[in-house]
This record gives structure tokens, C-alpha cells and sequence, in this order.
């Protein structure tokens, strides 16, 4: 069996969007491009024919991909518990050596984005926030070392 995919119903309505449009939109464009290429002769010196085909290539890999994901999906239903982080809790805690406020989301791998402030659950400062508490201090092993972090707010 597959490894479960975590995910939130914002995160699954995303992917589904995704593979919604790599098959209406994007393929049938492809497919174009591709007969379209095939009308200018001789295929082994045909950049247009090449470049389409690698670019079909790469979406069957991605919708095939999402697909995955999405069969082995599992939304995260219930509301954080209270006071607890937990998949789907946001969290403010700080940087004890930097001093530095942080505000991140949980959330599984497939959704994490540092920009968007979701880190994963299976991350080193994820995993170590996980059932942790307002006013918890915790020593984290990252890549660059080991930091303390406070929990400050969990919502």
C-alpha cells in the first residue's frame, strides 16, 4: 500500500483544479502543438515535434502524479484540538537564539511552502511542534544546527 497523503480540503480542491485543467486544458493543447508538428515533415530533425512530445511526457508524469495523491489522500477533517498543535494549527512561536517571531500552518508535505507559511509535519521544526503547547520550549535539530523555539499561540 501507498503512503497517505496528508492534505487539507483547500489543498485537495487545489490538486483537483490542477488535474482538472492538465486534462481538459493542457493536454488537448498539447496534442495540438503535436499534430500540428507532425504536418512539417521529417520527425527526427523536428525541434517542435521534440519539444511537444517531452512536454507530454512531462504532464502524463504529473497528472499520473496528482492522481496519486489524490487516491491516497487524507484530508484532515477535524478542528485542531484546542491549545494543541496538531495538523492544521497555526502556530506563533520565536527563535530564542535570533529573537525572531514565526507564524506557520501544519500541514502534510504536499502542501508545505515556507512562502505561504505552511511548513510540513514531517519537518524538523514541524514534527518537533507537534503536540506542543503555549509556553512549550523546545530544541530543535535543523539543518544549519540546533535551535530552542517558545511556543507562543496556537489557533
Amino acid at each position: 500500500m501507498a503512503e497517505k497523503v496528508i492534505l487539507t480540503k483547500e489543498g485537495k480542491e487545489e490538486l483537483e483544479k490542477r488535474l482538472e485543467y492538465l486534462k481538459v486544458v493542457k493536454s488537448v493543447e498539447i496534442t495540438e502543438r503535436i499534430k500540428t508538428a507532425r504536418e512539417f515533415g521529417d520527425l527526427s530533425e523536428n525541434a517542435e515535434y521534440d519539444a511537444a512530445k517531452n512536454e507530454q511526457a512531462m504532464v502524463e508524469g504529473e497528472i499520473q502524479e496528482i492522481e496519486n495523491k489524490l487516491k491516497y489522500a487524507e484530508i484532515i477533517k477535524e478542528a485542531p484540538k484546542k491549545g494543541t498543535v496538531s495538523l492544521g494549527s497555526k502556530v506563533d512561536f520565536i527563535d530564542e537564539r535570533t529573537g525572531e517571531a514565526h507564524t506557520f500552518e501544519i500541514v502534510g508535505t504536499t502542501e508545505a511552502d515556507v512562502e505561504l507559511g505552511r511548513i510540513s509535519n514531517d519537518s524538523p521544526i514541524g514534527n518537533a511542534l507537534l503536540g506542543r503547547k503555549a509556553g512549550d520550549t523546545i530544541t530543535v535539530n535543523v539543518p544549519k544546527g540546533t535551535i530552542n523555539i517558545t511556543v507562543k499561540k496556537v489557533y
